[in-house]
C-alpha cells in the first residue's frame, strides 16, 4: 500500500491530550476531515464517519457496511495474463447520521451567524462521540444543542443518536429534520472517469416506506449485485404541541419534528438506525431484518444502548489496558489505536478488517497483508474472539485463492494482496502476483491465535486447512537446487522498493514456518489432513523444504541481505535527494529503485521481529544498524517494526522515537491523508511498540516471555494481556519488572530468559543493566521526530519538522 502525501503537522494541535478520551475543544474546518476520520464511530459490521450532525460542511460523507462494494474496471496500458480485470471498491451506503435543524426558519450551519462553543469528545470507555454547540442564528437566535451518537458493539446492526436542542434566552421556533438519504454527492472521485461513473450514484431504490416515525429504504449496487437496506426509530419529548411527519421517496426517509421552545424547554429526540446487507437474502428478508434490529434497538432503549456499550468496553479494557507514564500523548494514543482496532473488527464477524476499518473510502476499502502481521497480534492477545472471525474469513475465501493459484499455475492457494471479497484487486503486478508473503502471513497468524487461545475447534475447523493450502503454494512455487538447497525465486516481499526478487529472507524464514507448522498441525490431526489429501509423503516434503531454506548471509558485510545479492546493489544517492521528493516512488522510476539499496518499509527489520529465533543476537544488531541507514519510511508500517527492533538491540531511545511516529500517525495527521481514513496498522503500532518494544513481549509454545526495558522518556508501563484462559498484568519499571495473574489457572513466564510459574501471588524480577551503543544513523532529513525534550538532542538528530515519513505501505 502507499500514501501518496508526504509528512506535515499541523501549525497547532487540534485535539487535547488526556488519557480517557479525544478531545477537539473547537471546531477547526481546515482539519474537518482529518476529524471526520479520528471521530468515527464503528462495530467491524457498521462504520459512521465522524461528520457533523447537520451534514454540512463536510470534508469527506461516509458510512459503511463492512464488504459492500461496487466493481469498477482496473485500467492497463497492455494487457497480461492473470491480471484482474475488475477492481472493488467500497461505497458510501445509506447516510442516517443526518438530522437537520432550522431555528426560526433560519438552517443551523456553523458556517453563518456565530459560533459561541463547540467541542466533539470521543470517549474510549464509553464508546460515544459527544458534540456540544452554542450557536446564535445571523437573525439573532440562540440555541444549545448536544448530540450523543454511538455504533452499538453489543447489537451489531444497530447504530443510535441523542439529538438535543434548547433555547438560551427566547423563545424560538424549532424545526428538526431526521434524514436517510442514499447517493449522496460526493467529493472529487479522482481522474479516471470510468472510475467516477463506478461510483457516481451507485445504489438503485427498490423500496421506500414510512409509518409514524420509521422508515426504511432498500437498495441494491448496479454492478455488483448486493442488496442493502437502512432503516431508522425515532423516540420524540418535546412541549405538548409539538407535530411530527414522516415521508420517503426513493433516497431519502425524512422524519420532521416541529415545535416551539421557551427557554429551560427542551426537545430531545433519539434516533435508532439500523443496517443490513447480503448478496443473497431477498428485499423482503432484508427489510424484514432491518425492522427487527430497530425494534431490538427501541425495546433495550437509549439508556440501556449506553450501558451495554459500557459493559463491553468494561470488559475489553479489562484485558487490554496499557499505561504510559512519561508521555502523555503516546498514552492517549495507544488507547485511541486500541479503541479503533477494537472497533475495526468486534463485530465483523466472518469479514475482513480493512486497512483503514470503517474509517474511511482509502484504498478502495480494501485489506491487506497489514491485518494478519500487524493488527490480528494486537486482537489475538486483547480480543482474541475478533482475530478468529478475521481467520475465518481468510478460510471462507479458500475457493477463490485456490482458484487464483491455479491461474498463476500452482498448487495449493494464493491469497490476494488487496481485496474485499476474496478476489485479487490490484493492478500492480509486482505486488498482485508476486507477494506471495501474504500466504505465510496469513499461516503465521494462525498458529498465533492457536497457541494463545489453544482453540481446537478452529484449528481443527479454519487453521489446518489454511496451513495445508498454504504450504502446498511454497512448495511448488520453491525448488530444490543442485546442492539440495530450497529457493524461492521471482518474488516480492514487505519492502516495495524492491520487487520480484531472489530468496527474499522475510518470505523465507515465514514460508518455513509455515512449511513447519502445516506439517505439525496435519500430524496432531492425522484423520482431518488425510481427509485434505495430505499424504505423509506431501508432509515430509514440507519439512524437507523448510530444514533446506536458503536464508541469504553477506559474510563480507556480516549481514543478512534483504535479498538474495541486494547489498551488492549501488546505494541510493540520499545526499542528493531533496526533502519534496519523498516519497520516492512519486517522484522516480521504480525501475531506479528496483536497483538500488533503498528501502520503504521494514523487511529484512520484520522478519527479525517475526522470525527472531533464526537470528544471534550480534546479528540482529547488525542487520538493524546497516538497514537503519538505508531506510526512508515512505510507509507507516515501518516505524512500528523499527521501533519494537531498536528496542530489542538496545536503542531505547530511538525506539521512542519511532513509537511516537507509528502512535501519533493520525492525531498529528502525519502523513496528510488520514482525511481519507485512518491508519489501522499504524495504530496497532502503537501497542506493539510498547508491548513487544519496551516489554519485549515474544509468545510461543504456551510461553509469555518478557525482555522489558523502558527508554529515559518512560517511568512506567502498565499492560494487560489474555493468554491461555488467563489475564495477566506486567509493570515495568526502569530497575524492575511485576507479573501478576488477574484471572486464569496460572501461566509459565520468561523473564530475560529465566522461567517461571506465574501464579496467586505477584512475580518482581529485576531488569538487567544495558551496555549503551552507538546510535545508527539514518538517511539524511529522514531521522525520526525525537520525543524527548532535550533541546542538545532536537539539535544534533534532526529537527521535529524534518520530513521524514509518508504512509502506509
Amino acid at each position: 500500500m502507499t500514501d501518496h502525501e508526504g509528512r506535515g503537522a499541523s501549525d497547532r494541535p487540534v485535539y487535547a491530550v488526556e488519557p480517557w478520551c479525544v478531545r477537539e475543544p473547537e471546531l477547526r474546518l481546515d482539519r474537518l476531515a482529518q476529524g471526520e476520520s479520528v471521530f468515527a464511530l464503528s462495530n467491524g459490521h457498521l462504520g459512521l464517519r465522524g461528520n457533523l450532525d447537520e451534514g454540512e460542511p463536510h470534508g469527506l460523507p461516509g458510512s459503511y457496511l463492512n464488504s459492500f462494494f461496487e466493481q469498477r474496471p482496473l485500467p492497463y496500458a497492455e494487457a497480461g495474463y492473470g491480471y484482474p480485470e475488475s477492481g472493488q471498491t467500497v461505497i458510501n451506503v445509506t447516510n442516517g447520521k443526518l438530522i437537520r435543524l432550522l431555528v426560526d426558519d433560519e438552517p443551523f450551519d456553523v458556517r453563518y451567524g456565530r459560533l459561541h462553543e463547540h467541542e466533539r469528545v470521543l470517549d474510549l470507555r464509553a464508546g460515544t462521540l459527544t458534540r456540544r454547540v452554542e450557536w446564535t442564528s445571523p437573525a439573532g437566535c440562540r440555541v444549545r444543542i448536544s448530540s450523543v451518537r454511538l455504533v452499538s458493539l453489543t447489537q451489531r446492526a444497530v447504530a443510535a443518536i441523542r439529538y438535543e436542542v434548547e433555547p438560551v434566552d427566547r423563545p424560538l421556533r424549532v424545526v428538526a429534520q431526521s434524514e436517510l438519504v442514499a447517493n449522496e454527492s460526493l467529493p472529487d472521485l479522482g481522474d479516471d472517469p470510468r472510475v467516477a461513473a463506478a461510483l457516481e450514484s451507485p445504489l438503485v431504490g427498490e423500496e421506500h416506506v414510512h409509518n409514524g416515525t420509521k422508515v426504511i429504504l432498500v437498495h441494491r449496487t448496479r454492478r455488483s449485485g448486493l442488496r442493502m437496506a437502512a432503516g431508522m426509530s425515532h423516540e420524540i419529548d418535546g412541549p405538548g404541541r409539538t407535530a411530527v411527519d414522516a415521508e420517503s421517496s426513493p433516497d431519502v426517509g425524512r422524519m420532521t419534528v416541529a415545535t416551539e421552545l421557551e427557554p429551560g424547554q427542551r426537545l430531545r429526540i433519539v434516533k435508532y438506525l439500523a443496517y443490513g446487507w447480503s448478496s443473497q437474502r431477498s428485499r423482503p428478508a432484508l427489510h424484514d431484518q432491518v425492522v427487527a434490529a430497530l425494534a431490538a434497538a427501541r425495546h433495550t432503549g437509549w439508556e440501556g444502548l449506553l450501558e451495554q456499550q459500557r459493559e463491553y468496553l468494561d470488559d475489553f479494557w479489562r484485558g487490554a489496558d496499557v499505561e504510559v507514564d512519561g508521555d502523555a500523548e503516546v498514552q492517549q494514543a495507544v488507547r485511541f489505536g486500541l479503541f479503533h482496532i477494537l472497533q475495526a473488527g468486534a463485530r465483523a464477524e466472518r469479514r475482513m478488517i480493512p486497512a483503514k476499518g470503517l474509517t474511511g473510502p482509502g484504498y478502495d476499502g480494501h485489506t491487506f497483508w497489514d491485518t494478519e502481521t500487524f493488527v490480528l497480534p494486537v486482537l489475538t492477545y486483547t480480543h482474541p474472539d475478533s482475530a478468529a472471525d478475521a481467520l475465518a474469513w481468510r478460510h471462507m475465501t479458500l475457493p477463490m485463492a485456490r482458484e487464483r493459484a491455479h491461474q498463476l499455475g500452482l498448487a495449493g492457494a494464493a491469497f490476494p494482496w488487496r481485496t474485499i471479497r476474496g478476489q485479487e484487486c490490484s493492478g500492480y503486478w509486482p505486488a498482485g502476483t508476486a507477494a506471495f508473503h501474504i500466504n505465510a502471513d496469513i499461516a503465521d497468524a494462525v498458529v498465533r491465535y492457536v497457541d494463545a487461545t489453544r482453540d481446537e475447534r478452529f484449528e481443527c475447523e479454519v487453521g489446518l486447512p489454511l496451513l495445508v493450502e498454504t504450504a502446498r503454494l511454497w512448495r511448488d512455487l520453491g525448488h530444490h537446487d543442485v546442492e539440495g538447497v530450497f529457493r524461492i525465486d521471482g518474488v516480492t516481499g514487505p519492502d516495495e522498493y524492491s520487487a520480484v526478487v531472489d530468496n527474499n529472507v522475510y518470505t523465507n524464514l515465514m514460508a518455513r514456518r509455515n512449511l513447519q507448522e502445516a506439517a505439525a498441525m496435519a500430524m496432531r490431526h492425522p484423520d482431518l489432513a488425510e481427509r485434505l489429501g495430505v499424504s505423509t509423503e506431501e508432509a515430509a516434503s514440507w519439512r524437507n523444504a523448510a530444514a533446506a531454506m536458503l536464508v541469504p548471509y553477506d559474510q563480507r558485510l556480516r549481514v543478512h541481505p534483504q535479498s538474495e545479492g541486494f547489498t551488492n546493489h549501488s546505494k541510493w544517492d540520499f545526499a542528493a535527494t531533496k526533502p519534496d521528493h519523498y516519497p520516492l516512488l512519486l517522484n522516480y522510476p521504480y525501475f531506479d529503485l528496483y536497483r538500488k539499496q533503498v528501502i520503504k518499509q521494514a523487511d529484512l527489520v520484520l522478519a527479525m521481529h517475526l522470525c527472531g529465533e533464526a537470528f544471534t543476537p550480534d546479528q540482529k544488531r547488525r542487520n538493524f544498524d546497516y538497514y537503519e541507514g538505508l531506510t526512508v519510511r515512505d510507509s507507516s508500517l515501518s516505524a512500528q517494526t523499527q521501533a519494537v527492533m531498536a528496542a530489542e538491540v538496545g536503542q531505547l531511545d530511538l525506539a521512542h522515537d519511532y513509537l511516537g511516529e507509528t502512535a501519533l500517525m493520525d492525531l498529528h495527521d502525519l502523513a496528510r491523508n488520514t482525511r481519507d481514513g485512518l491508519h489501522i496498522a499504524s495504530m496497532a503500532g502503537a501497542w506493539s511498540g510498547l508491548v513487544a518494544g519496551f516489554g519485549g513481549m515474544r509468545a510461543a509454545d504456551g510461553c509469555l516471555a518478557f525482555a522489558p526495558r523502558l527508554p529515559g522518556g518512560i517511568s512506567r508501563l502498565a499492560f494487560r494481556l489474555r493468554y491461555r484462559h488467563n489475564r495477566i498484568r506486567v509493570t515495568v519499571r526502569a530497575e524492575n519488572a511485576v507479573y501478576e495473574l488477574m484471572e486464569g489457572p496460572g501461566i509459565k513466564i520468561r523473564h530475560h530468559g529465566d522461567e517461571f510459574t506465574l501464579g496467586d501471588e505477584p512475580a518482581e524480577r529485576p531488569i538487567p543493566a544495558l551496555t549503551a551503543l552507538p546510535r545508527p544513523a539514518q538517511p539524511p532529513g529522514r531521522e525520526p521526530v525525537p520525543r524527548r525534550t532535550d533541546p542538545h538532542l532536537r539539535e544534533t538528530e534532526g529537527p521535529p519538522g524534518a520530513d521524514s515519513l509518508s504512509s502506509p505501505g
